[in-house]
């Protein structure tokens, strides 16, 4: 038997079957039924409140099923020795191990315990030093995706409701109205280590695919591809450091009598902490601007619109633009991209992103037979033409004239005239700095105009998308709505994380990653998700002579 689980403590009888926790249900439910009625009938209006009751209720009794089903499953030899396999699959070499006893807190709430069998890493004297970094596992636990403390659907809840409201405290609070009684502390454990865990299987695929491991799942194979990468802000956590003097302190107070201490208050605006007055700082923290850099693939139609059929793939990083630019690459090849009709990259002008397309599409295996397009995202390249214009000292009438006469050039493909016309113009600059604009903006349009990314009608008449409108979408919904707030602070870790299961969530792709993530963890609990990623660079970006 690979355990038993408890209801009432962990000295309790143990559950023998479903049968009897079916019955346990029935017999609380029969002794509130009364209550209930009695309650509904003194007050019709209580009915709000009477749903949620009722509806914890019937929770914790699918709790008392689900614990049944558990001691039954846990009983039955052919699991037995499915975890057999699991143990001796796993990726150091565990010892048979021992029984003990944890705590459990399911889906609707309720806490129970478990006997079960923690097998961990085997000892020995070769034992190697990768092998002493792999985590022991409760071998029946892990083989039916349970997590730390928690179910598997419990952990699934928590962090999502943790990913979609705006803080870790509403998280709690709203739990709390299902009848969820959890601490703050358990909350931003399960969240973060979910996280964490989708990160770790993201580093073992990527490790995979650098090894030529990494099965294609051909999704896209066959589809018009479209790849569009930007980036968000959000504010990092920094280190502690001492703020400016915010006054003084008062040490022993009896020495120095009340009214004594009123008055050094009122005049030097002092705390009543102390005894001799001494000045003390305000610790306080430093916060970074930081770029979480994000990438959106999807299919797209004959009208470089996403496929409504089709499902996009999100995914974000903090560290840095090889990190990420190797993960498109990544996603890329297991896409299918190698067959696919075409892939278009669409993005604004940043310079980390054109100098690292190239080497996305050598990563990731792309052959000359797949069409590549490049495209400079229109709204980008319109906006240029305004800085451009805004430098000519025009009244606000002549400049709105000229900016509807340059869009529809620069969207008709001829960027060239509209460079000219600009340069013709740019003796009326008011001054060296604005020449020194309009000069960078000339140069901007006429980089990306040679490189082909400017022609709008034949991307149009291909089926093109333009516009990057879908990553600025992402970049919303993703980083915006959870991770970006003046008064918002993350410690880089816990941001990653965060981002993570925001890209599952909004990408749809949640479901399928969190089973993915469970097989991976049932072969190796260990959670180290960084890695060092390759240059993905083409040349030396000067961003600052490169306007995006």
């Amino acid at each position: 038997m690979m355990g038993e689980w408890m209801m009432n403590g962990p000295l309790s009888e143990p559950i023998k079957c479903v049968e009897d926790m079916a019955g346990h249900f029935q017999a609380e439910l029969l002794h509130l039924l009364p209550a209930w009625k009695e309650k509904f009938k003194a007050d019709p209006e209580s009915l709000p409140a009477l749903e949620h009751e009722v509806h914890q209720a019937f929770g914790r009794g699918a709790d008392f099923i689900i614990t049944g089903l558990l001691a039954m499953m846990m009983a039955v030899p052919e699991f037995e020795a499915s975890c057999e396999v699991s143990r001796r699959s796993y990726d150091a070499r565990l010892a048979k191990g021992r029984m003990r006893t944890i705590q459990i807190q399911l889906l609707g709430g309720l806490i129970v315990w478990v006997r079960t069998l923690y097998c961990p890493p085997k000892q020995g004297w070769f034992r190697s030093t990768q092998q002493s970094e792999v985590p022991g596992i409760y071998v029946g636990l892990a083989q039916l995706g349970f997590a730390k403390g928690c179910s598997p659907a419990f952990e699934e809840k928590v962090a999502r409701r943790a990913a979609t409201t705006h803080s870790l405290a509403m998280t709690q609070s709203e739990l709390a109205r299902e009848g969820i009684k959890i601490d703050f502390k358990t909350v931003r454990r399960i969240a973060y280590q979910n996280g964490e865990k989708l990160l770790t299987l993201r580093k073992r695929e990527l490790l995979a695919w650098r090894a030529g491991k990494l099965v294609a799942t051909n999704e896209m194979a066959g589809k018009r591809i479209s790849v569009q990468i930007d980036g968000g802000r959000m504010k990092i956590r920094q280190a502690l450091v001492e703020g400016p003097y915010e006054g003084f302190k008062i040490r022993n107070t009896q020495s120095i009598g009340h009214d004594a201490v009123k008055a050094i208050q009122a005049n030097a605006q002092l705390s009543e902490d102390g005894g001799r007055a001494e000045k003390r700082r305000k610790k306080t923290f430093q916060s970074d601007w930081r770029e979480p850099k994000l990438v959106t693939i999807f299919v797209h139609d004959a009208n470089g619109r996403m496929e409504k059929s089709s499902q996009a793939w999100i995914d974000g990083t903090l560290t840095g633009p090889d990190a990420l630019c190797e993960l498109v690459a990544m996603h890329l090849y297991r896409l299918g991209a190698q067959s696919a009709k075409s892939v278009t990259f669409v993005s604004d002008g940043a310079p980390w992103i054109w100098d690292r397309i190239d080497q996305i599409i050598s990563h990731a295996g792309i052959p000359k037979s797949v069409d590549i397009f490049k495209v400079l995202d229109v709204c980008h390249a319109v906006h240029h033409v305004s800085l451009a214009i805004s430098t000519l000292g025009y009244d606000e009438e002549t400049r709105k004239g000229l900016y509807r006469g340059y869009r529809k050039q620069l969207r008709d493909g001829e960027w060239s005239q509209v460079v000219a016309g600009l340069r013709q113009r740019m003796e009326t600059a008011t001054n060296e700095v604005d020449r020194e604009i309009m000069e960078r903006e000339l140069s901007y349009l006429t980089r990306h105009g040679e490189a082909g990314q400017l022609s709008y009608p034949a991307f149009k008449i291909g089926g093109l998308p333009i516009g990057s409108g879908a990553i600025e979408s992402s970049i919303r919904r993703v980083i915006n709505l959870r991770l970006k707030s003046n008064a918002m602070f993350w410690k880089a870790e816990n941001a990653e994380s965060m981002l993570q299961l925001r890209c599952q969530i909004i990408s749809g792709r949640w479901d399928e990653r969190l089973k993915s993530m469970r097989q991976s963890m049932l072969r190796n609990a260990s959670t180290d998700w960084t890695w060092t990623p390759v240059c993905m660079r083409n040349e030396i970006e000067t961003e600052s002579t490169m306007p995006a």
